[in-house]
This record gives structure tokens, sequence and C-alpha cells, in this order.
């Protein structure tokens, strides 16, 4: 409790003037920031009641001098910032830094807390009002970020959101060009990359960027590793990414970061039922009867290949080349150039998420193998008995093991519909889903 103590000390002997309250402030937001670091994960339930403590100490010394500031406005702006130090709301904190913009309309910092006032109460235009307001008074990393996250949160006030979303990744950059140090700015342009992943159809440069720049925000600032909105957002990236062993993980140490969070555990929780659901479905192959799985193999022919078979493929560079068909033993990890795998769907697998679209897909020689679909419609799906062929699949294998608990099995990803031969026919146009968002980065 080292930062306590030092907080109290100066609270005992701290002067009138604002350089003093400014300093015990300061403490307060240290204290809140770096709290990990004088306490263990064991403590995490504690860390919001602990913060509030510390939070009336301040606010009680401030009270004392409330009369004898001679910058008002400052004094004000000082205030509302200790009290918009918790995660929640808080109207005396709004009271005060309203006040002070309006003794002050200079006040850069006082409209930045005042705008991060407003994102708690759920007034995301007033916030935004309020970044942008102070980006005209001068250039600052917290607006720029402050504004990145606002603006991923217009789409329920009729505005382009992908513009918005591709305009937020300009804003954080910007907050990191200003200052590569701040882990703060680094994980806003994380969290601005993996809505823009979203965006962008899961593009996988886009995940990459995001996991760069959580990576980065944990490499300059150590109390990045606290944050429990960070390893949540990640492992949400992680799942999509299939690195199920690292979702996991993240999950995990979200939850013990905050235990009063829900959404972690429920997350982790989730992840463990559908591994648990796809592995007892990929080892029994669909708890299909032993006859009809062999019907389903001997049914296979060369025809069902469709536009594989006949050298009409045509890579994503459109060259059209022939693919080899092979067993799905057969596969390496990683993408298989030149090369096309046959099956038929022993059963499907969906999740409250809805995506990934997950069937099982069962080969001549029978080996099941499971196959993610991504980007597809909401209608889109595969029923039991279609043959489906697959070329160039990008296969991995899985090895996963957490909390007393184990999954093996390989799978295909297969980045949309329109990539697949679903009995001797390419899907439709309609079945690739449109680009939308379908999550947001938590703590935004």
């Amino acid at each position: 409790m080292a930062d306590q103590g030092k907080a109290e000390s100066s609270i005992e002997h701290g002067g009138a003037d604002n350089q003093n309250i400014q300093e015990l402030v300061n403490q307060l937001y240290h204290f809140r920031d770096h709290y990990f670091e004088n306490h263990g994960v064991e403590d995490a339930w504690r860390k919001q009641q602990d913060v509030a403590q510390e939070m009336e100490k301040v606010i009680q010394q401030l009270v004392k001098h409330e009369g004898c500031s001679k910058n008002k406005a400052q004094y004000l702006l000082l205030k509302g910032k200790a009290l918009n130090v918790t995660v929640d709301y808080s109207p005396k904190a709004e009271e005060a830094l309203a006040k002070a913009v309006k003794l002050d309309p200079t006040l850069v910092e006082a409209w930045n807390q005042l705008g991060e006032v407003y994102w708690k109460k759920g007034q995301v235009v007033d916030a935004k009002t309020c970044f942008s307001g102070a980006l005209k008074h001068c250039k600052n990393k917290v607006s720029l970020r402050n504004l990145s996250m606002v603006l991923r949160q217009l789409r329920d006030q009729g505005e382009d959101y992908s513009k918005n979303v591709f305009e937020s990744v300009n804003q954080a950059k910007q907050a990191v060009q200003m200052d590569i140090k701040d882990g703060t700015s680094w994980y806003i342009l994380g969290n601005a990359y993996l809505s823009l992943f979203f965006v962008t159809k899961q593009n996988p440069k886009m995940s990459q960027q995001a996991l760069n720049a959580y990576g980065q925000a944990e490499k300059v600032d150590k109390t990045a590793s606290s944050n429990p909105d960070l390893h949540l957002n990640r492992a949400t990236l992680l799942k999509y990414e299939e690195d199920f062993q690292g979702a996991l993980e993240g999950f995990s140490h979200a939850a013990a970061l905050d235990p009063a969070w829900e959404e972690p555990p429920l997350r982790e929780r989730q992840l463990l039922d559908f591994l648990d659901r796809l592995t007892a479905l990929v080892t029994s192959k669909g708890k299909v009867k032993a006859k009809k799985l062999q019907h389903l193999q001997s049914s296979l022919r060369p025809a069902d290949l469709g536009p594989c078979g006949d050298g009409r493929y045509q890579t994503p560079k459109g060259e059209k080349i022939p693919l080899e068909l092979q067993p799905l033993s057969a596969l390496k990890p990683g993408m298989n150039a030149a090369v096309v795998v046959l099956g038929k769907v022993v059963f499907s697998l969906t999740t409250e998420e809805r995506v990934p679209f997950t069937f099982g897909l069962l080969d001549s020689e029978g080996s099941c193998y499971a196959v993610m679909v991504y980007n597809m419609a909401e209608s889109w799906g595969v029923l039991i008995g279609d043959s489906v062929a697959i070329p160039e699949p990008n296969m991995k294998q899985h090895h996963i093991q957490h909390k007393g608990k184990s999954f093996s099995f390989s799978s295909i990803r297969v980045e949309t519909p329109l990539s697949l031969v679903v009995n001797k026919k390419v899907p439709g146009p309609n079945s690739q889903a449109v680009a939308v968002v379908a999550y947001k980065p938590q703590s935004e």
C-alpha cells in the first residue's frame, strides 16, 4: 500500500494552492493506474472500493480549501477530475467540470474530463462535442484517442459507421504519434483496428495491426498488463484468429483482474462449451451411425468437385490452375496450394455469436475435420449429407489445455462461403454477409 501512504502524507501536509491540490489528484490517479504494482491479482475485487476510498480522502481535503483557491476554474477542474476517477458516472463530477469550462473555456483538460463524464453517462454525442472542442483549443493525445472511441459508438446516431471506424483509426494514430510511449493511446489504437477488422470482413492484416498495438501498449506501459479490457478485447480477436488457447487465457486473465465483471468468465465458458461440443462431434463423426457413414463415404464422386475438378478453378489472383484431390490426412498446417479436399457434411454447430458457421467434413478415407466458415450471410448454411469441396484449404491442428480440460482436433478455415463448392456449385453472392461490425471493444 505504498501509494496509499504517500497520498495520505501529502493530504496531511498539502497547502491550499492548486499546485498541491494537483499533486493530490495526480497521486490519486497513480494509485488507481498502478494498483497492481502494490497489490496481487487476488486483491482485484477490492480495487474499485480502495480507489473510491482514496477519492473520498482527496475530496475531503479539496473541500477544506474550496474558498481559498485563487483560480476557481482550475480548482473545479481538479475537483471534477478527482470525482471522475472511478468507473461509474458521477453527477458531482459533471457539475464541477461544467462550471469549470464555463468559467474558462480554454481549459482543455476540463473539456476532456467532461467528455469522459458524458461518455460514462451514455451521452456519446455530447462527449464527441467536448473532445472536438478541446482539439480546437489545442491538439492533444487525450482528446484524439477519446474522439477515436466516440466515433466508433455513433452507429446508432445515423452516422456512416464504416467511415467513422476508418476515421477513428486515424485519430488514434495521431494520438500515438504525439507520444509513442503512451500505453493508453496504443491500447485505443488496438481497439480501433479491432473494429476495422470486422468492418473489413475479418481482414487478417487488420487483426495483426490490432495485436501489434496491444503488444506495444504492454511494452511501453507496464500498467497496460493490468487492464482487463485489453485482455478481453485481445482474447476476442484471438478467438476469431482461431488461437483458442490464447483466447481462453486472455478471458481468464481479464476475469482475474476484474472479478466483478461478468463478461470475461461468460466468454470463457462459452468458448469452452464450444470446444467441448466440437471435439465430441469431430471424434464421433457427428454421432452418425456406421452404416450411414459408410454410405456417405462411398457416395463421393469426382463430379462433386464441380469447378474445382475441371481446371476452371481461379486463385485469388485470378490464375486458373488445376487442383489435386487429396485426403484430409494429407493436408499440412497452413495453406495447401493447388490442392482440393472433398467430403460430406456430418454435423453443423452454431454458437450464440453465429460466427463462424462450423461443420464437420468426412472424406472418403473416413477422416473428419472441422470446417469454420466466416463472412457468411445469416441465412447461409450446409446440411448433413451435402457434398463440399474446399480449394487450397487452410488447415490448422489444435492442441488446447485449459483448467484441466484438453481439446485436440484439426480444422479448415474458410474466409467466405464463395470459396466453397457445395453440391457441385459455388454458393451465390447472397451467401456472403454484408460487412458489418459484430463486436464492440469493451470499455468503450
